[in-house]
């Protein structure tokens, strides 16, 4: 998917021109895989642009830099109104967010140490992430052949550039034979997640999602469907789930800050329940969807406004 060209990137303090944010070929993150990094939405509300659960997002970068021992030179106000003014000089009503911390130009070998660390956020228009027609149809999806990282390999709470080499040879099989997407077992066998969503089954009614010691990001939106699945009244619990539990869920659904809330309607080609977006999965998107389009209030207080 190209991207939508904006006007501007914020670098370590500067609004540039888009064509002019550029970094050295020998910077340690092209090298290493270096670089933490967020994904965000600000949305197009009737009281103007914001952006959705953005200290949240940043917190979760200063949480992988910390893990990382990335020494970061802006804290959560310094990168909220850093993010607020790309967004800002942009223009945008509506965007995707990307803020990256990473090791830049300095020194070659593994010991990131002894090179700067550089911050930048960019900000462009994206639509859905898994296509026009996957909010209300659905996906089919496929359990990947490879497996997410084990426990004491790469720390899965950091959202890190290095585990998306994990997640790309996970995206490219799944497309190669013919499905959006995969779902991944961890070390042991155990559902994990999408190669960037977080994954709920639904069954009987209730609502299960993996805990985050399944190799698990820890997903702003995961976090956001746990809360209003339980405004809704639905019994949600994270609990370990098996591969064959899939084939058997009444329902299925992706969250993320690009997929939203997203249905699967196929495993490994075995239907989901209807093979339609189901009630629970239905509820919970309109819940979200009527958020995140401002028409119901911010009863969570989860939108921090760019004007």
């Amino acid at each position: 998917m190209p991207i939508p060209e904006a006007k501007y990137i914020w670098i370590d303090g500067e609004v540039v021109p888009w064509a002019d944010a550029k970094v050295h070929v020998l910077t340690h993150a092209i090298h290493y895989g270096s670089a933490v990094f967020e994904g965000i939405r600000a949305y197009s509300l009737p009281t103007g642009t914001a952006v959705f659960r953005l200290d949240e997002h940043l917190q979760r970068l200063l949480d992988s830099a910390k893990i990382y021992r990335m020494p970061m030179e802006y804290d959560l106000g310094g990168l909220r109104e850093a993010v607020k003014a790309t967004v800002r000089a942009n223009g945008h009503e509506s965007c995707y967010i990307r803020p990256v911390a990473m090791r830049g130009y300095g020194e070659m070998g593994v010991d990131p140490r002894g090179c700067p660390v550089q911050v930048f956020i960019a900000t462009w228009e994206w639509g859905a992430y898994l296509g026009a027609d996957a909010l209300q149809k659905g996906i089919d999806v496929c359990v990947s052949s490879w497996t997410r990282m084990a426990p004491n390999t790469f720390p899965s709470l950091a959202k890190t550039s290095a585990n998306y080499a994990n997640s790309q040879l996970i995206k490219m099989d799944a497309l190669e034979n013919g499905y959006a997407e995969a779902i991944v077992l961890d070390a042991g066998g155990h559902v994990s997640e999408g190669s960037g969503e977080n994954l709920f089954l639904v069954k009987k009614g209730a609502i299960y999602t993996p805990p985050l010691s399944n190799s698990v990001l820890g997903g702003i939106t995961r976090d956001s469907v746990m809360v209003l699945a339980k405004d809704l009244g639905y019994q949600l619990q994270e609990s370990v789930i098996t591969r064959e539990m899939l084939y058997l869920a009444d329902e299925l659904f992706f969250s993320g800050t690009a997929a939203e809330v997203t249905p699967i309607r196929s495993v490994d080609k075995i239907v989901v329940g209807s093979g339609e977006c189901g009630p629970v999965t239905k509820a919970i998107q309109s819940a979200f969807f009527e958020i995140v389009q401002g028409r119901v209030p911010d009863r969570h207080g989860w939108f921090t406004p760019v004007t």
